[in-house]
């Protein structure tokens, strides 16, 4: 099989709305690097500073030989950051391969490090021990789509060996003829056997596996311009292969689409398991399976809210925790925030890692910072 993309383009109304819309609040970014005594976190926890001057970092994926990678967007690169000593802190940043088009994800596995590169999978074979003479970049899957909207993508491996991919839509809100666009996808490490997993996933830019149950959930984006509150950002659950999660037809479970919604119920969807906020851009997360964070913590989700970029008033710019309950709900609330200050962000939170000592690692292409949160009970 071979994913084949026929693309209906967007109405020329849909390509006016920002101009039409007006009242948009783009919040100033102000980066200039680490500024942990600026974050607010619960009791007991602190920040500091794992590496800084990692350009617009992304996605992060660990080496249990105590090596750091991480995508980038605008950048390009991969990047490497070696922690030998395991005091908290990189030794140093490597730039392992560089010239991708928006190598935002990675994942590592037995020895190699597999980045995304929009319509591309490549790996860099034997990667831990060749940092100062990287491989070149071996092409495992190119098949994907090459639409840089929503074209980049947030990679990791599943229980089931093989690599997951999502594949946003190519515009805030359309329905393709091609069933590939707003989907999660997996692939063979030899790329081969691609397959579509869930469908209806307008831009999900990070997902990880109950440790429980092994089932996948994943954040993903709301669309746009249907107003400051409208729809919810969501968290979702796939209990099995084929699920569809309601994109463009229904948004957070209960709002039928202006457009695309007329003749469809969203029942007949799956509803989100949390709603997260209107445009608050959730992108990394992960189950916390480490000892060093308080018990209540175990098994919990932490999010990063990468924030609003068209509200009124911006949300967002935080890390949130979500705790699934044994009665199926989610609750959700804010572990980390500051990066949001008076309408002004000095960072925006993109992915977070946990360490094997338990500590969490949290990226931030604003401030092209990575962040280290530890915990002391004192």
């Amino acid at each position: 099989m071979r994913f084949s993309h026929t693309f209906s383009p967007l109405p020329f109304l849909l390509l006016l709305a920002p101009l039409l819309c007006g009242g948009v609040c783009k919040p100033t970014v102000l980066g200039g690097g680490p500024k942990p005594e600026r974050l607010k976190l619960p009791a007991g926890f602190t920040v500091s500073t794992f590496a800084e001057g990692v350009r617009t970092v992304r996605a992060m994926a660990w080496s249990p030989n105590g090596i750091l990678y991480a995508g980038s967007n605008d950048e390009g690169c991969v990047y490497a950051m070696p922690d030998r000593d395991g005091n908290g802190r990189a030794d140093t940043v490597i730039v392992v391969a560089s010239g991708l088009q928006m190598p935002v994800g990675v994942a590592w596995r037995e020895g190699t490090l597999y980045v995304s590169a929009v319509s591309r999978i490549v790996a860099l074979d034997d990667i831990d021990a060749h940092l100062d003479a990287p491989p070149a970049p071996r092409t495992v899957y190119a098949g994907f789509p090459k639409e840089t909207h929503h074209g980049w993508k947030f990679i990791a491996f599943g229980p089931d060996g093989h690599l997951y991919v999502p594949v946003g839509a190519p515009c805030n809100i359309c329905l393709s003829e091609d069933s590939i666009f707003a989907s999660i996808t997996r692939i063979g490490t030899d790329g081969s056997g691609p397959e579509i997993v869930a469908h209806g996933v307008r831009n999900s830019v990070g997902f990880d596996w109950d440790p429980r149950d092994s089932s996948l959930w994943f954040s993903d984006n709301g669309r746009d311009w249907m107003g400051d509150d409208m729809p919810s950002c969501e968290l979702n659950r796939l209990a099995k292969p084929g699920q569809h999660f309601g994109y463009p037809f229904c948004h957070q479970g209960d709002t039928l689409d202006p457009e695309f919604g007329k003749g469809r119920h969203c029942s007949d969807f799956v509803p989100p398991k949390a709603k997260l906020g209107p445009h608050v851009a959730p992108l990394g997360m992960r189950f916390y399976r480490g000892g060093m964070f308080p018990e209540r913590y175990r098994g919990a989700i932490f999010i990063a809210e990468h924030g609003s970029w068209n509200r009124s008033k911006p949300i967002g710019y935080r890390v949130v925790v979500a705790m699934p309950r044994p009665d199926g709900t989610v609750e959700t609330e804010v572990f980390a925030e500051g990066w949001l200050e008076g309408g002004r962000a000095w960072g925006r939170p993109v992915d977070v890692q946990e360490l094997p000592d338990g500590s969490l690692l949290v990226s931030d292409d604003a401030a092209d910072v990575i962040h280290r949160i530890t915990y002391n009970a004192r």
